[in-house]
Formats: C-alpha cells, sequence, structure tokens
C-alpha cells in the first residue's frame, strides 16, 4: 500500500549544460509540486500507513524551504555570488537544480528525516518510496528508493540559508538531521507524540 503527499513551492534556478537556451541562459522561476510517496510492512494503530498530520512538521518545512527562494548547483560561481548578494532567501545544492535532482534530493533528505523520526503510533517501517516532482503542467521527475544508489553528496553539501532556517518552526532541524546522520548523537532528533489509544 502507498500513500500520498502533495507540497507546494515556487522558486528560480538556472539549469547549466541543458539542451534549452532558456533553461541554461536565464534565471527563471517554476511553480513545483511536490508529490512524496509512502509504504510500510503494515498499518499502524490508527489503521494507516503515516498519519498525514506528522508530514506537516520537518517534512514540511524541509520542503517549505525551498519557497520563494533561489536554487544554484555550488560549480556555478557566478550565480552564486549574485544570489547570496541579492537574496536573503538561497540553497546551494551539490548538483544542477533539474527537476530530476530536486526529485532526487528530496528523496534523500526525506528518508534521512524518517529514519531520524521516533513513531509513537505503532508506525511498521515507515519508508518514503518515490518523490515526485513537477516542474511544469505536462512534466515531471519521479525518484525511488533503487535511485538514492545514485547521490554521491552528503546532507553538508546542501547549505541553506539563515533566513530560510529562521523561518522554520525549529530553525535547528537541519542541524540536528546532520548530527544524527552522521552518528554524532544517538537519539532520534524527531520524536512523534505519543497517540492515547481510546479503544
Amino acid at each position: 500500500m502507498i500513500i500520498r503527499k502533495q507540497y507546494k513551492f515556487s522558486a528560480g534556478h538556472i539549469v547549466r549544460n541543458c539542451s534549452s537556451d532558456r533553461c541554461k541562459r536565464s534565471l527563471h522561476g517554476h511553480n513545483y509540486i511536490v508529490e512524496v510517496f509512502f509504504t510500510s510492512t503494515g498499518l499502524d494503530n490508527g489503521h494507516m500507513i503515516l498519519d498525514f498530520g506528522l508530514t506537516k512538521g520537518t517534512i514540511k518545512d524541509f520542503i517549505d524551504g525551498f519557497d520563494h527562494c533561489w536554487q544554484y548547483w555550488n560549480k556555478d560561481k557566478k550565480v552564486k555570488e549574485f544570489v547570496r548578494k541579492e537574496s536573503a532567501r538561497w540553497i546551494e545544492i551539490p548538483v544542477s537544480p533539474s527537476a530530476e535532482q530536486y526529485s532526487l534530493l528530496f528523496m534523500f533528505v526525506i528518508d534521512k528525516i524518517i529514519q531520524a523520526t521516533e513513531m509513537n503510533n505503532g508506525e511498521k517501517n515507515v519508508q518514503v518510496s518515490s518523490v515526485r516532482v513537477h516542474e511544469t503542467d505536462t512534466g515531471y521527475a519521479e525518484a525511488f528508493r533503487d535511485d538514492l544508489d545514485w547521490v554521491k553528496y552528503s546532507l553538508e553539501d546542501i547549505k541553506l540559508s539563515e533566513q530560510v532556517k529562521a523561518e522554520w518552526k525549529d530553525p535547528e532541524m537541519y542541524d540536528k538531521l546532520i548530527a544524527y546522520t552522521n552518528k554524532d548523537t544517538m537519539d532520534k532528533p524527531f520524536v512523534n507524540e505519543i497517540v492515547e489509544q481510546q479503544v
């Protein structure tokens, strides 16, 4: 069984080394739709794979960090210099910001978030099974679990501006995720509330 949660953000980028002149030579933006698909080995105490309410914390905040934000490839020095000077909201990524790379990056980070979350309502091995990123009305890219083998970077390689982090419910969320992933702490940094059983 699979469940799906949808998110939206509007953002700007430039995609270097692609075939389209408009994409590779001009800063531009899109209204993105992100679909995150979850699976598990069974249902929780509420007879769900994962309560949709639990996706409104760290996962929503991370994706929302991309909203009204410039994303740029860390190798693109000219754009990096301009964006960091002119925008309070930016995200530096270790790959070109194509729809394919967004789907893979979100898959990678959300997978780490799920691993770093203490589940407290009988959830059974919840995993993100795929992430689909719609860049336009007619095109999307979708990354699957097997595609995580393509990731050759770490969480530290994704840099977020202080303004992006300041607007989250927990401005230290990403730092906590890095610390847990690097085994600097064994305590899971994200804890879902314990649900009182009513029946």
